[in-house]
């Protein structure tokens, strides 16, 4: 799940609210109830959560109750824009949450981390699940003690589109290119040949660069929580996009809807993007259908995943809940299901976390959109490639400060490791955490 548009604005706000100064008890005296593995689950729950992901929870919920005598179950779509005001004043407040919650993924730490008695430990109900589901997600789900405090749900695994006909046209073949540089040089020749750049980015919200990063097991900071933007990896991504950006390979396009737009006329040849991007583009491109196809992400060095991850969510029990219990339950029933989390894909289009669930005949079905190729099924096959990183409570902040540096390097020409040293040291300035190195 990926709202692109308005995902910054709702972390700033949120941040504004309660992700700032010490870590907040949320007002619960303790960490709330002891799960009970396969416990005795009945009464009623009330769920937060939005958009299309209400809706899977809402189908599912009717399910559960005609399978469970005597639950009741009542979905709340509570709507985006507003979703972690609501949460944030929640737990800071010690009340007014519900029993079950979702959360995006780039959240958890900075929830976790300001509000250590906030959610309950899942370990206990899912535990025993974990070598089940997509690494990163599981771990981005963690506190610093190894509690389960946000199952995974979806994951935005990254692969690289890529229009057929261009690459046809230019005499290329695009999944011979085994790295970034390799991909860089088919670029150029499709630049000369067809007039079309290589790629269309975001470059004022950081491009992709922090996805590139992420290839190589890295991010802004390391798990200790310090800071790593500089590291001589990051000096690598960066000095790559700021020459694919000289050599006019890239189309800048600023926002949401510019990129949409972009992919609609069919300015880049490829698109290095997560599992989701296939709804945007059936939706608004329907006129390409036949004339996409996804392969691995190049590598960036012989240490790197050929995948990323871009978006994502989970579900948490807040320990203020008034029945965990059934909540655990019914959290377990739609996460750790093959069939419950294929029927979320093929419905409301949330790609599983569940590794189990990408192995179900759906995800081996030929896509029309993408000339028969069985395109979730690529994508299935790198979900357990991707490589944890750690986001911390800091992320939002130091997000923005990046994103200020890829600007700098790639459209104003800043040394690469200068902008990125600038940045650590903005970063260490705003949020008190130690440079590594």
């Amino acid at each position: 799940m990926k709202r692109r548009g308005i995902v910054l604005a709702a972390m700033t706000a949120a941040a504004a609210v309660a992700l700032s100064g010490c870590a907040f008890g949320g007002g619960t005296p303790s960490s709330g109830q002891t799960l009970k593995a396969g416990g005795d689950a009945t009464g009623a729950i009330t769920v937060w959560s939005w958009d299309v992901a209400a809706t899977a929870l809402k189908r599912l919920a009717t399910q559960y109750e005609k399978a469970h005598k005597g639950t009741t179950i009542k979905v709340v779509d509570i709507g985006y824009d507003n979703a972690y005001d609501k949460i944030s004043v929640g737990l800071q407040a010690g009340t007014g949450l519900p029993d079950l919650i979702t959360l995006e993924t780039d959240h958890n730490q900075g929830y976790i981390t300001q509000f250590p008695k906030g959610f309950t430990d899942l370990n206990p109900v899912m535990g025993s699940m974990k070598s089940e589901f997509d690494p990163f997600k599981w771990a981005a789900g963690n506190d610093t003690s190894g509690h389960l405090r946000v199952a995974p749900w979806d994951s935005g695994t990254v692969a690289l589109y890529y229009r057929t006909d261009y690459a046809t046209q230019a005499g290329v073949d695009i999944s011979s290119a085994k790295t970034w540089d390799d991909l860089i040089a088919l670029g150029q020749t499709i630049k000369a040949k067809t007039g079309h750049t290589l790629l269309s980015s975001d470059l004022s919200a950081g491009g992709p660069f922090t996805m590139m990063l992420q290839q190589n097991g890295e991010g802004i900071f390391n798990d200790a929580g310090e800071i790593t933007v500089n590291s001589p990896e990051a000096v690598k991504v960066l000095t790559l996009i700021q020459g694919m950006n000289k050599d006019g390979l890239i189309k800048n396009v600023k926002g949401w809807d510019a990129e949409v737009s972009s992919a609609k006329a069919g300015d880049s040849a490829t698109t290095p993007n997560a599992v989701w991007w296939i709804g945007t583009l059936t939706s608004e491109a329907a006129e390409s259908s036949g004339k996409y196809a996804v392969v691995p992400l190049p590598l960036v060095d012989s240490s790197s995943a050929p995948t990323s991850n871009s978006g994502g969510s989970g579900l948490a029990v807040p320990t203020q809940a008034k029945n965990p219990q059934l909540a655990a339950a019914f959290l377990a029933y739609v996460l750790a299901d093959a069939q419950n989390q294929a029927s979320m894909m093929k419905n409301e289009g949330l790609f599983p976390a569940y590794l189990p669930a990408l192995k179900t005949p759906y995800f081996e079905q030929p896509q029309e959109y993408f000339g028969g190729q069985k395109a979730y099924q690529a994508f299935a096959e790198l979900t357990p490639k991707i490589k944890p990183i750690s986001f911390t409570s800091d992320y939002s902040k130091a997000s923005d400060i990046v994103a200020n540096a890829v600007q700098a390097a790639v459209l104003n020409g800043q040394d690469p490791k200068a902008a990125l040293d600038s940045a650590a040291q903005q970063i260490a300035t705003a949020t008190g955490r130690k440079i590594a190195g």
